[in-house]
């Protein structure tokens, strides 16, 4: 799914919310690594250590709350430092964070204090991690920024997901903002938009910015569902 945003042109990648075995942002960090990319993954617990391991010695695991911009910022230092400049930024985390029991709630129900929360985590952190990462990529001349959004907000939704929604359609609008600032210097920011999958894969376009891209195997097609 993100080696096609590449042109085949193999370097150093930034990928978020990689901590669980079995998730995207995992299943995106070994596609990189199999295409030859020296790869830096986060999450918010030590658990990402154990990722880092079964991708091998071109990848470094680091522990980072990105809802914190100064986390962010030394983050993106340490994987700097470690790596070089960036030609791929993975914006993965957000929805579920370890620690956190995510519950639907309608709006009556919904407590102000998690509607941030969720904000925070599956928006602001796209956000903190970008604003460090894509100016670079604009002064380089060249860089491939995917967002990984979701069906949902952008198209659909579902009852008590009034947060996750909200989130995941201001993604979009960040997409499209940033391909409009980034296109004229060589750099294209596109959203993924999963449904209910684990991983996903599509044709290579690299010609292709400011799209949101809906991977569902087709479940969006027949309005008659419902």
């Amino acid at each position: 799914m993100i080696v096609t945003q590449l042109d085949d042109r193999a370097g150093t990648a930034l990928v978020t919310g990689a901590g669980s075995p079995h998730g995207i942002g995992f299943a995106i960090a070994k596609e990189l690594t199999a295409a030859g990319f020296r790869v830096a993954i986060t999450a918010t617990t030590a658990r990402i250590h154990e990722r880092a391991a079964e991708l091998g010695p071109d990848t470094v695991g680091l522990v980072a709350d990105l809802r914190d911009r100064e986390r962010a910022q030394r983050l993106v230092d340490e994987a700097r430092a470690a790596l070089g400049e960036f030609d791929v930024l993975v914006n993965n985390a957000g929805m579920a964070q370890t620690g956190h029991a995510d519950r639907a709630a309608g709006l009556g129900d919904l407590d102000p204090a998690e509607f941030d929360r969720q904000l925070a985590v599956s928006l602001t952190t796209c956000f903190n991690v970008t604003r460090l990462v894509l100016p670079r990529m604009v002064a380089r001349g060249y860089g491939r920024v995917v967002n990984i959004s979701s069906v949902t907000g952008p198209l659909v939704s579902i009852p008590g997901q009034s947060a996750y929604a909200a989130a995941k359609a201001g993604m979009d609008g960040l997409t499209r903002t940033w391909a409009l600032e980034a296109g004229p210097h060589g750099v294209t920011v596109n959203s993924v938009a999963p449904g209910w999958i684990a991983t996903a894969s599509s044709a290579k376009a690299a010609y292709i910015t400011g799209q949101v891209l809906v991977v569902d195997g087709g479940n969006l097609l027949d309005e008659r569902r419902a």
